[in-house]
Protein backbone atom coordinates (compact mmCIF):
# COMPACT_ATOMS: atom_id res chain seq x y z
CA UNK A 1 0.00 0.00 0.00
CA UNK A 2 0.86 3.63 -0.03
CA UNK A 3 1.06 4.57 3.14
CA UNK A 4 3.92 1.91 3.36
CA UNK A 5 6.11 3.08 0.97
CA UNK A 6 5.81 7.07 1.39
CA UNK A 7 6.96 9.18 3.91
CA UNK A 8 5.15 12.45 4.50
CA UNK A 9 6.93 15.20 5.46
CA UNK A 10 10.40 13.30 6.94
CA UNK A 11 12.63 10.88 7.09
CA UNK A 12 14.09 7.51 8.12
CA UNK A 13 15.37 7.74 11.70
CA UNK A 14 11.89 7.49 14.49
CA UNK A 15 9.64 4.29 15.09
CA UNK A 16 6.07 4.39 15.63
CA UNK A 17 6.74 4.49 19.35
CA UNK A 18 9.74 7.31 18.60
CA UNK A 19 6.99 9.29 16.57
CA UNK A 20 4.74 9.40 18.97
CA UNK A 21 7.03 10.46 21.63
CA UNK A 22 8.09 13.16 19.50
CA UNK A 23 4.36 14.46 19.00
CA UNK A 24 4.06 14.97 22.92
CA UNK A 25 7.29 16.59 23.14
CA UNK A 26 5.80 18.76 20.09
CA UNK A 27 2.67 19.93 22.51
CA UNK A 28 4.77 21.39 25.03
CA UNK A 29 7.63 22.42 23.33
CA UNK A 30 6.57 25.07 20.54
CA UNK A 31 9.51 26.02 18.37
CA UNK A 32 10.62 29.56 17.89
CA UNK A 33 9.22 30.63 14.84
CA UNK A 34 9.47 33.85 13.34
CA UNK A 35 6.32 35.07 13.11
CA UNK A 36 3.58 35.60 16.01
CA UNK A 37 2.33 33.39 18.67
CA UNK A 38 -0.82 32.59 16.83
CA UNK A 39 0.93 31.21 13.79
CA UNK A 40 3.36 29.15 16.30
CA UNK A 41 0.33 27.18 17.97
CA UNK A 42 -1.37 26.71 14.87
CA UNK A 43 1.61 25.45 13.00
CA UNK A 44 2.46 22.61 16.04
CA UNK A 45 -1.29 21.74 16.18
CA UNK A 46 -1.21 20.89 12.80
CA UNK A 47 1.97 19.00 12.39
CA UNK A 48 0.73 16.96 15.85
CA UNK A 49 -2.13 16.27 13.86
CA UNK A 50 -0.59 14.94 10.90
CA UNK A 51 1.76 12.77 12.39
CA UNK A 52 -0.73 11.45 14.68
CA UNK A 53 -3.37 10.65 11.60
CA UNK A 54 -0.18 9.56 10.06
CA UNK A 55 1.04 6.81 12.53
CA UNK A 56 -2.50 5.49 13.56
CA UNK A 57 -2.73 4.30 10.08
CA UNK A 58 0.61 3.19 9.03
CA UNK A 59 2.23 1.22 11.23
CA UNK A 60 5.53 1.52 9.07
CA UNK A 61 5.35 5.05 9.24
CA UNK A 62 8.52 6.69 10.19
CA UNK A 63 8.85 10.25 11.31
CA UNK A 64 11.76 13.14 12.29
CA UNK A 65 12.47 16.14 12.84
CA UNK A 66 12.00 17.41 9.19
CA UNK A 67 8.25 17.24 10.12
CA UNK A 68 8.88 20.57 12.21
CA UNK A 69 10.20 22.61 9.46
CA UNK A 70 8.17 21.40 6.61
CA UNK A 71 4.94 22.35 8.83
CA UNK A 72 6.41 25.95 9.13
CA UNK A 73 6.45 26.56 6.19
CA UNK A 74 2.66 26.14 6.22
CA UNK A 75 2.33 29.14 8.21
CA UNK A 76 4.61 31.64 6.57
CA UNK A 77 2.91 31.26 3.32
CA UNK A 78 -0.98 31.97 3.71
CA UNK A 79 -2.25 32.58 0.31
CA UNK A 80 -3.09 29.51 -1.21
CA UNK A 81 -6.73 30.39 -0.93
CA UNK A 82 -6.11 33.84 -3.34
CA UNK A 83 -5.43 31.14 -6.41
CA UNK A 84 -2.90 28.09 -5.66
CA UNK A 85 -0.53 26.97 -7.87
CA UNK A 86 1.37 24.25 -7.29
CA UNK A 87 4.67 22.56 -8.74
CA UNK A 88 5.49 18.63 -8.02
CA UNK A 89 9.34 18.41 -8.16
CA UNK A 90 10.41 15.02 -8.03
CA UNK A 91 14.05 15.45 -9.81
CA UNK A 92 16.50 15.22 -6.62
CA UNK A 93 17.44 12.16 -5.60
CA UNK A 94 20.01 10.87 -2.22
CA UNK A 95 22.13 8.29 -3.37
CA UNK A 96 23.02 4.62 -2.02
CA UNK A 97 20.44 3.79 -2.26
CA UNK A 98 18.96 6.51 -4.31
CA UNK A 99 15.81 7.82 -2.87
CA UNK A 100 13.34 10.14 -4.69
CA UNK A 101 12.85 13.51 -2.65
CA UNK A 102 9.34 14.85 -4.11
CA UNK A 103 8.55 18.82 -2.98
CA UNK A 104 5.78 20.46 -3.34
CA UNK A 105 6.23 23.94 -4.02
CA UNK A 106 4.02 27.36 -5.40
CA UNK A 107 4.49 30.89 -5.50
CA UNK A 108 4.12 34.06 -3.26
CA UNK A 109 3.12 37.61 -3.74
CA UNK A 110 7.01 38.39 -5.03
CA UNK A 111 7.11 35.39 -7.60
CA UNK A 112 9.22 33.67 -4.71
CA UNK A 113 9.16 29.92 -4.32
CA UNK A 114 6.98 28.82 -0.96
CA UNK A 115 7.27 25.52 0.53
CA UNK A 116 4.09 23.66 1.37
CA UNK A 117 5.44 20.14 1.97
CA UNK A 118 8.05 17.41 0.49
CA UNK A 119 8.59 13.91 1.34
CA UNK A 120 11.00 10.99 0.55
CA UNK A 121 9.16 8.10 -1.87
CA UNK A 122 10.34 4.65 -1.13
CA UNK A 123 8.84 2.80 -3.46
CA UNK A 124 7.55 4.91 -7.04
CA UNK A 125 4.32 3.43 -7.32
CA UNK A 126 0.68 4.68 -8.63
CA UNK A 127 -0.60 3.72 -5.31
CA UNK A 128 2.67 5.59 -3.51
CA UNK A 129 1.67 8.86 -5.26
CA UNK A 130 -1.84 8.31 -4.80
CA UNK A 131 -1.79 8.46 -1.05
CA UNK A 132 0.94 11.08 -0.99
CA UNK A 133 -1.32 13.32 -2.66
CA UNK A 134 -3.96 12.28 -0.26
CA UNK A 135 -1.82 12.81 3.05
CA UNK A 136 -0.56 16.44 1.20
CA UNK A 137 -4.48 17.69 1.00
CA UNK A 138 -4.84 16.41 4.25
CA UNK A 139 -1.92 18.70 5.91
CA UNK A 140 -3.63 21.51 3.25
CA UNK A 141 -7.15 21.15 5.16
CA UNK A 142 -8.23 20.20 1.94
CA UNK A 143 -7.49 22.99 -0.05
CA UNK A 144 -7.30 22.14 -3.59
CA UNK A 145 -4.83 24.15 -6.23
CA UNK A 146 -6.07 25.60 -9.33
CA UNK A 147 -3.56 24.51 -11.12
CA UNK A 148 -0.69 21.91 -11.13
CA UNK A 149 2.86 21.44 -12.68
CA UNK A 150 4.72 18.40 -12.88
CA UNK A 151 7.36 16.54 -15.06
CA UNK A 152 5.76 14.36 -17.31
CA UNK A 153 5.93 11.23 -15.13
CA UNK A 154 2.75 8.68 -15.64
CA UNK A 155 2.13 7.38 -12.38
CA UNK A 156 2.00 10.84 -11.25
CA UNK A 157 -0.35 12.00 -14.22
CA UNK A 158 -2.64 8.96 -12.92
CA UNK A 159 -2.78 10.02 -8.92
CA UNK A 160 -3.51 13.61 -9.75
CA UNK A 161 -6.19 12.05 -12.24
CA UNK A 162 -7.33 10.15 -9.21
CA UNK A 163 -7.03 12.15 -6.11
CA UNK A 164 -7.41 16.29 -7.13
CA UNK A 165 -9.39 15.39 -11.11
CA UNK A 166 -10.82 18.98 -10.77
CA UNK A 167 -6.81 20.50 -10.70
CA UNK A 168 -5.53 21.38 -14.41
CA UNK A 169 -2.56 18.75 -14.77
CA UNK A 170 0.75 20.51 -16.92
CA UNK A 171 3.78 18.93 -17.58
CA UNK A 172 7.11 21.07 -17.19
CA UNK A 173 7.86 21.65 -20.51
CA UNK A 174 11.57 22.97 -19.52
CA UNK A 175 11.95 19.59 -18.27
CA UNK A 176 10.68 18.13 -21.88
CA UNK A 177 12.45 20.63 -23.85
CA UNK A 178 16.04 18.79 -21.30
CA UNK A 179 14.63 15.44 -22.14
CA UNK A 180 14.44 16.02 -25.67
CA UNK A 181 17.85 17.49 -26.38
CA UNK A 182 18.80 14.25 -25.14
CA UNK A 183 16.84 11.75 -26.55
CA UNK A 184 17.49 13.86 -30.29
CA UNK A 185 21.09 14.59 -29.43
CA UNK A 186 21.97 13.20 -32.68
CA UNK A 187 19.82 16.12 -34.54
CA UNK A 188 20.60 18.52 -32.01
CA UNK A 189 24.99 18.08 -32.79
CA UNK A 190 24.37 17.97 -36.57
CA UNK A 191 21.32 20.49 -37.18
CA UNK A 192 21.92 23.60 -34.44
CA UNK A 193 19.06 25.67 -35.34
CA UNK A 194 16.46 22.76 -34.48
CA UNK A 195 16.43 23.81 -30.75
CA UNK A 196 15.71 27.39 -31.62
CA UNK A 197 12.67 26.68 -33.65
CA UNK A 198 11.68 23.86 -31.31
CA UNK A 199 11.15 26.24 -28.52
CA UNK A 200 9.79 28.70 -30.60
CA UNK A 201 7.14 26.67 -31.99
CA UNK A 202 5.98 25.77 -28.77
CA UNK A 203 6.67 29.05 -26.99
CA UNK A 204 5.81 31.41 -29.23
CA UNK A 205 2.57 30.21 -31.16
CA UNK A 206 -0.58 32.71 -30.87
CA UNK A 207 -3.30 30.03 -32.19
CA UNK A 208 -3.68 26.28 -32.02
CA UNK A 209 -3.45 26.26 -35.80
CA UNK A 210 -0.23 28.45 -35.84
CA UNK A 211 1.16 25.36 -33.67
CA UNK A 212 -0.24 22.43 -35.55
CA UNK A 213 1.03 23.87 -39.00
CA UNK A 214 4.43 24.75 -36.93
CA UNK A 215 4.95 21.47 -35.85
CA UNK A 216 4.79 19.93 -39.00
CA UNK A 217 6.54 22.11 -41.04
CA UNK A 218 9.23 21.55 -37.98
CA UNK A 219 9.22 18.29 -38.15
CA UNK A 220 9.08 17.53 -42.22
CA UNK A 221 12.27 20.00 -42.54
CA UNK A 222 13.92 17.88 -40.18
CA UNK A 223 12.62 14.37 -41.41
CA UNK A 224 11.58 13.41 -37.87
CA UNK A 225 7.80 12.80 -38.54
CA UNK A 226 8.21 9.09 -37.42
CA UNK A 227 10.07 9.69 -33.76
CA UNK A 228 8.54 7.89 -31.25
CA UNK A 229 9.40 10.89 -28.90
CA UNK A 230 8.10 13.51 -30.69
CA UNK A 231 5.06 11.78 -31.48
CA UNK A 232 4.19 11.04 -27.66
CA UNK A 233 4.70 14.97 -26.74
CA UNK A 234 2.62 15.82 -29.44
CA UNK A 235 0.02 13.49 -28.56
CA UNK A 236 0.32 15.20 -24.79
CA UNK A 237 0.33 18.77 -26.08
CA UNK A 238 -2.41 19.90 -24.27
CA UNK A 239 -0.50 19.27 -20.70
CA UNK A 240 2.57 21.25 -22.02
CA UNK A 241 2.19 23.92 -25.00
CA UNK A 242 1.10 26.70 -23.70
CA UNK A 243 -1.11 27.44 -25.91
CA UNK A 244 -3.86 25.06 -24.78
CA UNK A 245 -3.60 26.24 -21.41
CA UNK A 246 -4.30 29.92 -21.77
CA UNK A 247 -7.23 29.92 -20.11
CA UNK A 248 -5.96 28.31 -16.83
CA UNK A 249 -4.05 30.22 -14.16
CA UNK A 250 -0.14 29.28 -13.12
CA UNK A 251 0.94 32.31 -12.38
CA UNK A 252 3.21 32.47 -15.21
CA UNK A 253 4.52 36.05 -15.99
CA UNK A 254 6.22 34.66 -19.37
CA UNK A 255 5.91 31.96 -22.06
CA UNK A 256 9.33 32.59 -23.18
CA UNK A 257 11.45 32.28 -19.66
CA UNK A 258 11.53 29.75 -17.30
CA UNK A 259 9.49 30.97 -14.08
CA UNK A 260 12.06 31.81 -11.26
CA UNK A 261 9.34 31.20 -8.53
CA UNK A 262 8.36 27.46 -9.27
CA UNK A 263 10.94 24.19 -9.41
CA UNK A 264 14.22 25.98 -7.57
CA UNK A 265 13.17 26.21 -3.88
CA UNK A 266 15.82 23.80 -2.98
CA UNK A 267 18.55 24.60 -6.37
CA UNK A 268 21.41 24.92 -4.64
CA UNK A 269 21.23 22.90 -1.50
CA UNK A 270 20.12 19.70 -2.52
CA UNK A 271 21.19 17.58 -5.33
CA UNK A 272 21.54 13.64 -6.22
CA UNK A 273 24.43 13.75 -4.41
CA UNK A 274 22.95 15.05 -1.27
CA UNK A 275 22.80 12.29 1.63
CA UNK A 276 19.46 11.96 4.04
CA UNK A 277 22.15 13.02 6.84
CA UNK A 278 22.80 16.10 5.21
CA UNK A 279 19.31 16.52 3.91
CA UNK A 280 17.81 17.69 7.06
CA UNK A 281 20.74 20.27 7.49
CA UNK A 282 20.02 21.74 3.54
CA UNK A 283 16.69 21.83 4.29
CA UNK A 284 16.65 24.10 6.78
CA UNK A 285 18.91 26.21 5.37
CA UNK A 286 16.54 26.68 2.34
CA UNK A 287 14.10 27.69 4.34
CA UNK A 288 15.47 30.27 5.74
CA UNK A 289 17.13 31.62 2.81
CA UNK A 290 13.83 32.16 1.12
CA UNK A 291 12.28 33.09 4.10
CA UNK A 292 14.86 35.98 4.55
CA UNK A 293 14.27 36.62 0.74
CA UNK A 294 10.49 37.33 1.36
CA UNK A 295 11.10 39.37 3.77
CA UNK A 296 13.76 41.39 1.84
CA UNK A 297 11.32 41.26 -0.84
CA UNK A 298 8.80 42.84 1.73
CA UNK A 299 11.06 45.29 3.16
CA UNK A 300 11.98 46.60 -0.48
CA UNK A 301 8.24 46.92 -1.54
CA UNK A 302 7.00 48.50 1.95
CA UNK A 303 10.44 50.94 2.39
CA UNK A 304 11.45 51.93 -1.63
CA UNK A 305 9.64 53.38 -4.25
CA UNK A 306 9.42 52.66 -8.03
CA UNK A 307 10.67 54.98 -10.77
CA UNK A 308 7.72 55.72 -12.98
CA UNK A 309 7.98 56.08 -16.26
CA UNK A 310 5.16 57.47 -17.24
CA UNK A 311 2.48 59.88 -15.76
CA UNK A 312 -0.58 57.94 -16.22
CA UNK A 313 -2.26 57.56 -12.55
CA UNK A 314 -2.85 54.07 -13.50
CA UNK A 315 0.97 53.56 -13.06
CA UNK A 316 1.05 55.47 -9.84
CA UNK A 317 -1.95 52.97 -8.39
CA UNK A 318 -0.61 50.05 -9.34
CA UNK A 319 2.59 50.97 -7.57
CA UNK A 320 1.05 51.61 -4.82
CA UNK A 321 -0.53 48.08 -4.83
CA UNK A 322 1.19 45.71 -6.17
CA UNK A 323 4.55 44.28 -4.86
CA UNK A 324 7.53 45.34 -6.28
CA UNK A 325 8.21 42.52 -9.01
CA UNK A 326 4.83 42.03 -9.68
CA UNK A 327 4.60 46.43 -10.46
CA UNK A 328 7.79 46.11 -12.56
CA UNK A 329 5.85 43.57 -15.02
CA UNK A 330 2.60 45.36 -14.85
CA UNK A 331 4.77 48.66 -15.48
CA UNK A 332 6.44 46.87 -18.68
CA UNK A 333 3.13 46.14 -20.20
CA UNK A 334 1.76 49.90 -19.69
CA UNK A 335 4.51 51.38 -21.43
CA UNK A 336 4.27 48.76 -24.35
CA UNK A 337 0.52 50.11 -24.46
CA UNK A 338 2.46 53.30 -26.23
CA UNK A 339 3.54 51.05 -29.39
CA UNK A 340 0.38 49.03 -29.38
CA UNK A 341 -2.60 51.34 -30.33
CA UNK A 342 -5.95 50.32 -30.28
CA UNK A 343 -8.15 50.08 -33.35
CA UNK A 344 -12.01 50.00 -32.83
CA UNK A 345 -13.26 47.16 -35.67
CA UNK A 346 -17.27 46.73 -34.41
CA UNK A 347 -19.21 48.51 -31.57
CA UNK A 348 -22.45 46.40 -30.86
CA UNK A 349 -23.94 49.60 -28.37
CA UNK A 350 -23.19 47.67 -25.20
CA UNK A 351 -19.86 45.70 -26.31
CA UNK A 352 -16.76 47.40 -28.21
CA UNK A 353 -14.40 44.91 -30.61
CA UNK A 354 -10.67 46.50 -30.66
CA UNK A 355 -7.67 45.17 -33.00
CA UNK A 356 -4.08 45.97 -30.92
CA UNK A 357 -1.22 45.42 -32.72
CA UNK A 358 2.74 46.49 -32.25
CA UNK A 359 3.40 48.87 -35.17
CA UNK A 360 5.10 47.01 -38.06
CA UNK A 361 3.68 43.55 -36.67
CA UNK A 362 0.42 43.83 -37.45
CA UNK A 363 -0.22 40.17 -38.72
CA UNK A 364 0.63 39.66 -35.05
CA UNK A 365 -2.97 41.85 -33.64
CA UNK A 366 -5.01 40.65 -30.53
CA UNK A 367 -8.58 41.24 -30.12
CA UNK A 368 -9.73 43.07 -26.96
CA UNK A 369 -13.86 42.98 -26.12
CA UNK A 370 -14.48 45.88 -23.90
CA UNK A 371 -17.74 46.30 -22.16
CA UNK A 372 -18.52 50.09 -20.93
CA UNK A 373 -20.82 49.13 -18.12
CA UNK A 374 -19.18 46.73 -16.43
CA UNK A 375 -15.56 47.58 -17.53
CA UNK A 376 -14.47 44.80 -18.09
CA UNK A 377 -12.34 43.81 -21.18
CA UNK A 378 -11.05 40.40 -22.75
CA UNK A 379 -8.11 40.09 -24.80
CA UNK A 380 -7.34 36.82 -26.88
CA UNK A 381 -3.76 36.40 -25.70
CA UNK A 382 -5.50 35.75 -22.19
CA UNK A 383 -2.42 36.67 -19.95
CA UNK A 384 -4.60 37.54 -16.91
CA UNK A 385 -6.36 35.13 -16.90
CA UNK A 386 -2.57 32.63 -17.35
CA UNK A 387 -0.69 35.06 -15.08
CA UNK A 388 -3.59 37.22 -13.25
CA UNK A 389 -1.49 40.55 -14.76
CA UNK A 390 -3.41 42.41 -16.86
CA UNK A 391 -2.09 42.65 -20.46
CA UNK A 392 -0.95 45.56 -22.56
CA UNK A 393 -3.81 44.75 -25.47
CA UNK A 394 -6.42 45.71 -22.91
CA UNK A 395 -4.36 48.14 -21.00
CA UNK A 396 -4.43 49.92 -24.46
CA UNK A 397 -8.10 49.34 -24.93
CA UNK A 398 -8.13 51.18 -21.40
CA UNK A 399 -6.09 54.18 -22.65
CA UNK A 400 -8.52 54.49 -26.06
CA UNK A 401 -11.17 54.49 -23.87
CA UNK A 402 -9.82 57.22 -21.50
CA UNK A 403 -9.90 54.69 -17.95
CA UNK A 404 -7.31 56.08 -15.84
CA UNK A 405 -7.56 53.73 -13.07
CA UNK A 406 -6.93 50.07 -13.09
CA UNK A 407 -10.53 48.34 -12.06
CA UNK A 408 -10.60 46.28 -9.13
CA UNK A 409 -11.78 43.02 -10.73
CA UNK A 410 -7.65 43.27 -12.79
CA UNK A 411 -6.27 43.30 -8.88
CA UNK A 412 -5.57 39.87 -7.98
CA UNK A 413 -5.21 40.51 -3.81
CA UNK A 414 -2.48 37.61 -4.43
CA UNK A 415 0.07 39.83 -6.22
CA UNK A 416 -0.50 43.07 -3.60
CA UNK A 417 1.39 44.11 -0.43
CA UNK A 418 -1.33 42.88 1.35
CA UNK A 419 -1.70 39.10 0.07
CA UNK A 420 -1.04 38.05 3.34
CA UNK A 421 -2.63 40.14 5.92
CA UNK A 422 -6.42 39.32 5.20
CA UNK A 423 -6.04 35.82 4.46
CA UNK A 424 -5.16 35.87 7.83
CA UNK A 425 -7.68 38.04 9.49
CA UNK A 426 -10.78 36.44 7.98
CA UNK A 427 -9.80 32.76 8.52
CA UNK A 428 -9.11 33.35 11.99
CA UNK A 429 -11.72 36.16 12.90
CA UNK A 430 -14.09 34.00 15.34
CA UNK A 431 -10.22 32.94 17.58
CA UNK A 432 -9.61 36.71 17.94
CA UNK A 433 -10.32 37.88 21.56
CA UNK A 434 -13.40 39.12 22.39
CA UNK A 435 -11.97 43.00 23.26
CA UNK A 436 -10.32 43.55 19.93
CA UNK A 437 -13.94 42.95 18.33
CA UNK A 438 -15.10 45.66 20.47
CA UNK A 439 -12.86 47.68 20.77
CA UNK A 440 -14.35 51.35 20.10
CA UNK A 441 -11.85 52.23 17.90
CA UNK A 442 -12.20 48.97 15.86
CA UNK A 443 -15.82 49.89 15.21
CA UNK A 444 -15.38 53.37 14.55
CA UNK A 445 -12.70 51.83 11.87
CA UNK A 446 -15.24 49.54 10.15
CA UNK A 447 -18.16 51.89 10.28
CA UNK A 448 -16.05 54.64 8.69
CA UNK A 449 -14.82 52.56 5.78
CA UNK A 450 -18.66 51.26 5.78
CA UNK A 451 -19.90 54.82 5.13
CA UNK A 452 -16.82 55.75 2.68
CA UNK A 453 -18.31 53.29 0.48
CA UNK A 454 -22.18 54.21 1.24
CA UNK A 455 -21.06 58.02 0.39
CA UNK A 456 -19.30 56.65 -3.00
CA UNK A 457 -22.39 54.88 -4.66
CA UNK A 458 -24.98 57.20 -3.58
CA UNK A 459 -22.98 60.12 -4.54
CA UNK A 460 -23.64 58.70 -8.34
CA UNK A 461 -26.49 60.56 -9.82
CA UNK A 462 -29.73 62.85 -8.33
CA UNK A 463 -31.58 59.89 -8.05
CA UNK A 464 -29.51 57.63 -5.83
CA UNK A 465 -28.57 60.29 -3.63
CA UNK A 466 -32.19 60.86 -2.74
CA UNK A 467 -32.53 57.37 -1.91
CA UNK A 468 -29.22 57.37 0.42
CA UNK A 469 -30.82 60.59 2.20
CA UNK A 470 -33.80 58.59 2.82
CA UNK A 471 -31.76 55.68 3.90
CA UNK A 472 -29.58 57.72 6.11
CA UNK A 473 -32.73 59.68 7.63
CA UNK A 474 -34.34 56.55 8.65
CA UNK A 475 -30.67 54.61 9.89
CA UNK A 476 -30.74 57.45 12.09
CA UNK A 477 -33.52 57.30 13.65
CA UNK A 478 -32.63 53.67 14.44
CA UNK A 479 -29.28 54.50 16.01
CA UNK A 480 -31.02 57.59 18.18
CA UNK A 481 -33.64 54.96 19.06
CA UNK A 482 -31.10 52.07 19.95
CA UNK A 483 -28.68 54.65 21.67
CA UNK A 484 -31.95 55.76 23.94
CA UNK A 485 -32.47 52.27 25.16
CA UNK A 486 -29.13 51.14 26.10
CA UNK A 487 -26.61 52.92 28.79
CA UNK A 488 -23.40 54.55 27.30
CA UNK A 489 -20.06 53.97 28.97
CA UNK A 490 -17.79 56.51 29.21
CA UNK A 491 -15.69 55.54 26.10
CA UNK A 492 -18.88 55.36 23.79
CA UNK A 493 -19.41 59.08 25.22
CA UNK A 494 -16.03 60.27 23.40
CA UNK A 495 -18.52 59.97 19.83
CA UNK A 496 -21.98 61.45 21.65
CA UNK A 497 -20.81 64.82 19.21
CA UNK A 498 -21.06 62.73 15.98
CA UNK A 499 -24.27 62.52 16.57
CA UNK A 500 -24.81 65.78 17.45
CA UNK A 501 -22.44 66.93 13.71
CA UNK A 502 -25.24 64.17 12.22
CA UNK A 503 -28.66 65.93 12.99
CA UNK A 504 -26.52 69.02 11.50
CA UNK A 505 -26.11 67.53 8.44
CA UNK A 506 -29.56 66.42 8.44
CA UNK A 507 -30.57 70.32 8.11
CA UNK A 508 -28.50 71.28 5.80
CA UNK A 509 -30.08 68.71 3.40
CA UNK A 510 -31.21 70.99 0.73
CA UNK A 511 -27.90 72.67 0.76
CA UNK A 512 -26.09 69.41 -0.11
CA UNK A 513 -28.92 68.70 -2.92
CA UNK A 514 -28.23 72.22 -4.57
CA UNK A 515 -24.75 71.31 -4.42
CA UNK A 516 -24.89 67.71 -6.15
CA UNK A 517 -26.87 69.62 -8.91
CA UNK A 518 -24.09 71.93 -9.44
CA UNK A 519 -21.57 69.15 -9.01
CA UNK A 520 -23.68 67.17 -11.64
CA UNK A 521 -24.05 70.30 -14.45
CA UNK A 522 -19.56 70.25 -13.80
CA UNK A 523 -19.59 66.81 -14.62
CA UNK A 524 -21.52 67.00 -17.68
CA UNK A 525 -19.43 69.31 -18.87
CA UNK A 526 -15.99 68.19 -18.33
CA UNK A 527 -17.30 64.82 -19.58
CA UNK A 528 -18.09 66.62 -22.95
CA UNK A 529 -14.96 68.35 -22.80
CA UNK A 530 -13.31 65.09 -22.68
CA UNK A 531 -15.26 63.33 -25.05
CA UNK A 532 -13.90 66.12 -27.72
CA UNK A 533 -10.23 65.85 -26.94
CA UNK A 534 -10.25 62.12 -27.06
CA UNK A 535 -11.71 62.92 -30.66
CA UNK A 536 -9.11 65.05 -31.48
CA UNK A 537 -6.40 62.55 -29.90
CA UNK A 538 -8.19 59.98 -32.11
CA UNK A 539 -7.48 62.01 -35.55
CA UNK A 540 -3.45 63.00 -33.97
CA UNK A 541 -3.28 59.06 -33.39
CA UNK A 542 -4.34 57.99 -36.70
CA UNK A 543 -2.09 60.37 -38.32
CA UNK A 544 0.69 59.06 -36.50
CA UNK A 545 -0.01 55.92 -37.66
CA UNK A 546 -0.18 56.83 -41.09
CA UNK A 547 3.79 58.91 -40.81
CA UNK A 548 5.04 55.75 -39.45
CA UNK A 549 3.44 53.11 -42.09
CA UNK A 550 4.92 55.53 -44.31
CA UNK A 551 8.27 55.44 -42.59
CA UNK A 552 8.41 51.33 -42.57
CA UNK A 553 7.04 51.73 -46.71
CA UNK A 554 10.70 54.37 -46.87
CA UNK A 555 12.69 52.01 -45.18
CA UNK A 556 11.73 48.85 -47.40
CA UNK A 557 12.16 50.99 -50.36
CA UNK A 558 15.49 51.97 -49.00
CA UNK A 559 16.40 48.88 -48.03
CA UNK A 560 15.73 47.14 -51.91
CA UNK A 561 17.42 50.10 -53.59
CA UNK A 562 20.58 49.35 -51.48
CA UNK A 563 20.94 45.87 -51.86
CA UNK A 564 20.11 46.25 -55.53
CA UNK A 565 23.58 48.43 -55.07
CA UNK A 566 25.51 45.52 -53.48
CA UNK A 567 24.67 43.23 -56.76
CA UNK A 568 25.52 45.80 -58.80
CA UNK A 569 28.72 46.26 -57.10
CA UNK A 570 29.45 42.82 -57.24
CA UNK A 571 28.88 42.30 -60.88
Amino acid sequence: MGSKTSIPFGLPGYSQSKALEKVQEQEHNIPDFPHSDFLQTRAVEKETAVIKATVGKSPEFNSSPLCESAVKSFSFYLDWGLGGILEINECHKTPDPRVPFASFTGINHHGQPVLFGCALILNESESSFVWLFQTWLHAMSDRRPISITTDPDRLIQMAVTQVIPETRLRFNRWSIFKETQEKLAHIYQSNPMFEIEFKKCVNESETINEFESSWVSLLERYFVMDNEWLQSMYNAQQQWVPVYMRHTFFGDFSRTERNGGLNSFFEGFVSASTTIQMLIKQYEKAIANWHEKELKADYDTTNTSPVLKTPSPMEKQAANLYTRRIFMKFQEELVETLANPATKIDDSGTVATYRVAKFGEEHKAHTVSFTSFEMKANCSCQMFEHSGIICRHILAVFRAKNVLTLPSQYVLKRWTRNAKIGDVQDEHASELPNNSRESLTDRYNILRQEAIKYVEEGAKSIHVYNVAMDALQEALKKVTSAKNQSPISAEDGALSNGNQELHAAGNTETVACQYADEKEKKIHELSTELESINRRCEVYRANLLAVLRDMEEQKLKLSVKVQNARLNLRE
